[in-house]
């Protein structure tokens, strides 16, 4: 078994214990979390159902880049990588990382213009450059995945 073989049924096998991590974090453990603190903290009650949605969200984006990433690592499997299909793939990531971003970034504000404490706004920044990080690190590499695709494309044509 080659290395890339290897790599890609290691990877395939962590991408679905975490997809199924995510799944139990959505479904118990974020709704049950929020309730108990608004149980423990009746004065930040009015934050359970805003904060469930908002972390749900959060998970739903992890999970939409952790199937196009399996989605990407078929078409690695099958030597399709540099195909218009792989584009569409990367799109999606871009898009539920952008869509991950714009709301951290909401929550970020909120936090910062209501905090009294520097710890989480500050928590909450670090989060948001590395989301912008990310981002752009998925733009960049959507770029490098186009001129790949057509220079295959155009090396085909050659042969």
């Amino acid at each position: 078994m080659n290395t890339e073989r290897l790599a890609v049924t290691l990877l395939r096998i962590f991408l679905a214990l975490l997809f199924g991590v995510l799944v139990l974090f959505q479904t118990m453990s974020l709704p049950g979390q929020f309730a108990h603190m608004a149980q423990e903290s009746p004065d930040f009650a009015y934050l359970r159902w805003p904060a469930t949605a908002v972390t749900i969200f959060w998970v739903l984006c992890v999970q939409v880049v952790i199937v196009c990433t399996w989605k990407l690592l078929t078409l690695v499997k099958d030597d399709r990588i540099f195909s218009d299909a792989a584009l569409g793939w990367v799109d999606a990531i871009v898009w539920a990382v952008a869509a991950g971003w714009v709301v951290l970034v909401g929550v970020f504000l909120y936090v910062g213009f209501n905090a009294d404490d520097p710890g989480l706004p500050l928590l909450l920044f670090l989060l948001s450059v590395g989301a912008t990080v990310l981002g752009l690190l998925m733009v960049v590499l959507r770029a490098l995945l186009r001129r790949a695709t057509t220079l295959r494309t155009d090396m085909e044509a050659v042969i």
